[in-house]
């Protein structure tokens, strides 16, 4: 009897090792929230990858424990029926998981999940529409999960950032609780397209390493951009924050742990730092007087090849440079440079940008709106028209270009005009207000003075700075 007691005694002391890893992986405390969207109103055709992509990462997270909710094609409502099941689902030390593939906008530093059904036309609008990301996490940790995770794969460039006269292209990095572990597919304020697949190169990396047993999550999703920057010869770097107080593992194994990833690459894989940028110039608020100022050769801005030494240091021109080098015909990469330029006021190199965009695909309308506007702020007026011709002669009823060509319109003195153009981008979108102001200084302009007031009083009551923009374009 001794003996077997001692045995026995034995046998437990000999598995208690094992006993902590047990509970530390208790899988019927993992949840996790998985969504796909793709078919949005707003873009030319459906996205190819976001549903695949979700169904496979679903089918591998319910196989490594996780009680996985899918969601595809999701509505506001949906979406947000779907984030408070998974809240209520989380337990004091729960292991949550949210993926998201789909089209992600960032607006005042934060980086927003896009539903199907946005309506979204000006950064208000993608508050009110969109699903923080910040706010999520906040939700998670507010009900004790331990582990706190985020995969987003919504650096895609999207139809939606496009009509803000603000930068807001790609991601923003986020302030998260404790805990967390969040990946981007790419770098901060960087877009990337569909690769025209059925699977984002994110996804098939993400699969590949979280597949490898016993590897711990952070270093799973390293492995992960390391993959993605090799096989995309350093063209989309993902974006990795990590807070993790614990250690966690998507497939605990036998404790043999694989061999890191080279540390050699990632040491000098490129991440451009946040770079929220600000609008055009803008001037103390306009006289109750309306002036139109005369078109200039040029706007007042240091000289092309000063402003572009000034520039070549900003972290996202500086990538976006070091792209063209290598490639000048990246079309992608001129558009967004473009973009920048235009931001920061460097309004003429910004124009040269987009010369070499639409030179590459003359079919680029947005690349012709945005070189419209450009124009139409330097006062380039003839060139501008034509831009925007050119851009609803390929996309009639391009509500953008319409909003554009009712500045040009503005700017040249043709008030009947400025004022059709305006009536038609607000038939499309009432509330597009930089088209119900310009309106309101058109019909002042052609002597419907209580007609403009009322549209200019509507305006500024939808956006208070819109008399500001409106004086950067040189609009008095």
């Amino acid at each position: 009897m001794t003996i077997r007691l001692a045995l026995l005694v034995a046998l437990i002391l000999s598995i208690a090792p094992i006993v902590p890893s047990i509970a530390a992986d208790n899988r019927a405390d993992r949840f996790a929230l998985v969504i796909g969207n793709a078919k949005y109103p707003d873009a030319e055709s459906p996205l190819k990858e976001p549903i695949n992509d979700a169904r496979d990462v679903a089918d591998e997270l319910k196989r490594d424990g996780f009680n996985v909710e899918v969601g595809e094609n999701l509505t506001g409502d949906a979406m947000r029926r779907a984030f408070d099941r998974l809240y209520g689902r989380i337990k004091p030390g729960s292991v949550v998981l949210v993926f998201f593939s789909g089209f992600g906008v960032q607006s005042s530093r934060q980086s927003y999940m896009i539903p199907v059904d946005a309506q979204i036309w000006t950064e208000p609008d993608v508050r009110r529409d969109g699903f923080s990301l910040e706010t999520v996490l906040g939700e998670i940790n507010a009900r004790g999960a331990g582990v706190k995770i985020a995969l987003i794969d919504a650096s895609r460039r999207n139809p939606f950032e496009r009509r803000f006269r603000s930068f807001s292209a790609g991601l923003a990095p986020v302030i998260a609780p404790n805990g967390t572990l969040v990946m981007y597919s790419a770098a901060l304020s960087s877009v990337i397209s569909d690769n025209g697949g059925d699977h984002s190169l994110f996804v098939q990396e993400l699969l590949k390493e979280i597949r490898v047993p016993d590897l711990m999550a952070e270093e799973t999703l390293n492995r992960t951009r390391v993959g993605v920057t090799r096989a995309s010869r350093s063209e989309q770097v993902p974006w990795i924050s990590s807070s993790l107080a614990e250690d966690f593992s998507f497939i605990p194994g036998s404790g043999a742990r694989p061999p890191s990833a080279p540390p050699g690459p990632m040491a000098t894989l490129p991440q451009p730092a946040p770079n929220p940028l600000p609008p055009p110039p803008r001037n103390d608020p306009l006289p109750p007087k309306i002036e139109i100022l005369p078109p200039v050769d040029k706007p007042v801005e240091k000289s092309e090849g000063t402003q572009a030494v000034a520039l070549a240091d900003d972290p996202t021109i500086k990538s976006l440079t070091a792209k063209l080098a290598d490639n000048p015909d990246d079309q992608s990469a001129l558009y967004r440079r473009g973009q920048v330029y235009a931001s920061k006021g460097a309004y003429n190199l910004a124009i040269k940008d987009f010369d070499d965009s639409i030179r590459l695909n003359p079919k680029d309308v947005e690349a012709l709106n945005n070189r419209c506007w450009a124009r139409t702020v330097i006062g380039d007026l003839q060139a501008a028209l034509k831009d925007c011709n050119e851009a609803l002669r390929l996309r009639p009823n391009f509500v953008d270009a319409l909003d554009s060509r009712g500045l040009v319109n503005l700017k040249s003195g043709q008030a009947k005009n400025a004022v059709a153009d305006f009536d038609a981008a607000l038939r499309i979108n009432p509330r597009l207000t930089s088209s119900l102001y310009g309106r309101g200084l058109a019909k002042q302009r052609s002597g419907s003075i209580s007609e403009g007031d009322l549209d200019i009083s509507n305006a500024k009551a939808m956006d208070p700075n819109i008399v500001k923009e409106f004086a950067g374009y040189g609009v008095r």
